[in-house]
């Protein structure tokens, strides 16, 4: 027999067990399993290799690992004491709420009440105000961020954390593997030399970069926790563009970031030390952290009750995914997302046209300058089917990097999770569900100015849409489940 018969043989068996192990072993969704067939099938050796760099699932091992290191919340006994002793008196004010927080609660998120919230609309603002309070750090130092490049703005903050390790602040530093491929190595050493600790999350085989068979799985976290006492997280990375709008193709960068005192600052610290642990493999318990200070007792900053939902490859629930679908399905009134990316499921589209069927509003604002066209394209597409049945679509003018949803006119979530199958079921994510009709009121303020520099997405626009751009829509919308 002639050898291409044996190759075929033996791409077509790599291909179906394959398969076998998306259905027995990862469990994917019906619609992942069938995009990925279909590009195995049509392009069988290519197909093979994309799928061994981008589509593997996380395997059982990791899996347990990240689990065996993680600190769960009711370890933490004293402290969670004083935040549960301070939500006695929230039951009248949340009574509307009851079942999104007891539904993030059962994700692993306990409502903290008594915080301050203070929202960046521009990178520059966040940079400030984060500066500031890194300067001020006495005790630790904890950052985790999916970019931080070696530009202007990633050697600002660098320098400052250097600095703060030589004067004997505990600083420990996360950085993502793909996240930060632009950055050197000798970037990140410069800060051990002067006395902070640095992790690689998920590093590749042989420190060889682009030899990673986990690149699909990102910790896509933006988390800042200083003395246990003031927390960051959000959307801007540390990259020149996000900070200062450098790129002209993307600018104005719009962006959208929180800084949080209070009870809350508990969790993300919490999150944060659940990452490091599993990356540097530590074993300390609860309590040794506990006494090292990095849970300083809870004190009451503000008024704003808020839960932190993480969510990650790690576990079968999409928690934040979920979390969203719970409050669009509830919203009374109205609903607003901001997404740079807006390719959802279908479990999360319905919802959505279950909102609209309601008689709710529904915003949707993507951007008009995309870094990814092909996604773009996919965004559109979904949009198409919600502008028929009544929402309002826009595209910012510039690059909207936002990931906020507001609900009715109490509810903001402000988070690193974009509205797309990547966010929700492929990356480590964060997102804070604040429950505030003063803070709501003061997004959706920022939201109008929005509004006021974006172009409405109507039925002519789609009208004037050339057939080849119809095309490819389709044609990406396919490969929508993996995006």
């Amino acid at each position: 027999m002639s050898p291409w018969f044996w190759v075929f043989v033996a791409t077509y068996s790599l291909n179906f067990l394959l398969f076998l192990s998306m259905v027995f072993l990862e469990r994917k969704k019906f619609t992942t399993i069938v995009c990925w067939t279909t590009i195995l099938t049509i392009l069988p050796i290519v197909g093979y290799i994309f799928y061994i760099v981008m589509g593997n699932g996380l395997s059982i091992r990791t899996r347990r690992m990240i689990n065996k290191h993680k600190l769960y919340e009711l370890d933490y006994n004293e402290r969670i004491k004083e935040i549960l002793l301070m939500q006695e008196n929230l039951r009248a004010e949340l009574k509307d709420d009851v079942g999104l927080v007891k539904c993030c609660y059962n994700f692993g998120s306990i409502l903290c009440p008594g915080n301050d919230v203070k929202i960046y609309r521009w990178g520059i603002d966040k940079m400030s105000a984060l500066k500031r309070d890194l300067l001020l750090a006495k005790e630790s130092i904890n950052m985790e961020y999916y970019i931080f490049a070696d530009d202007e703005a990633g050697k600002e903050i660098m320098n400052i954390l250097i600095n703060k390790a030589k004067e004997g602040v505990k600083v420990k530093f996360i950085y993502d593997s793909i996240g930060c491929l632009g950055a050197p190595r000798r970037f990140f050493r410069k800060l051990k030399k002067a006395g902070g600790e640095v992790a690689e999350f998920f590093p590749p085989f042989a420190h060889i970069r682009l030899l990673n068979l986990k690149m699909n799985y990102r910790n896509h976290r933006k988390i800042v926790v200083i003395d246990g006492k003031v927390a960051y997280t959000g959307g801007m990375n540390i990259r020149n563009d996000h900070i200062y709008g450098t790129e002209k193709k993307t600018s104005p960068w719009r962006d959208t970031h929180i800084r949080i005192t209070g009870s809350g600052v508990y969790i993300l610290q919490n999150i944060f030390l659940n990452d490091w642990r599993y990356c540097k493999k530590e074993e300390k318990s609860a309590d040794e952290y506990v006494r090292a200070g990095y849970f300083p007792k809870v004190e009451v900053k503000g008024g704003i009750s808020l839960q932190v939902v993480e969510s990650g490859p790690d576990t079968p629930i999409q928690k934040i995914k979920e979390t969203y679908i719970k409050m669009i399905t509830n919203a009374k009134s109205h609903v607003f997302i901001q997404s740079p990316y807006f390719v959802p499921d279908d479990s999360f589209l319905s919802a959505i046209k279950i909102a609209l069927a309601s008689g709710v509003k529904v915003g949707i604002m993507i951007p008009q300058k995309p870094d990814h066209k092909a996604i773009f394209h996919v965004s559109i597409s979904y949009l198409k089917e919600l502008l028929d049945l009544g929402a309002n679509v826009y595209m910012y003018k510039g690059f909207l990097h936002s990931k906020a949803l507001i609900v009715d006119d109490n509810k903001l979530s402000i988070g690193t999770c974009n509205t797309d199958n990547r966010s929700f079921a492929l990356n480590f994510e964060d997102t804070v569900i604040m429950y505030s009709k003063e803070l709501t009121a003061q997004y959706e303020k920022s939201v109008l100015e929005d509004v006021k520099n974006s172009v409405v997405v109507d039925q002519m626009y789609y009208k004037k849409r050339r057939w080849y751009t119809k095309f490819l829509q389709a044609v990406f919308r396919l490969g929508a489940p993996i995006l």
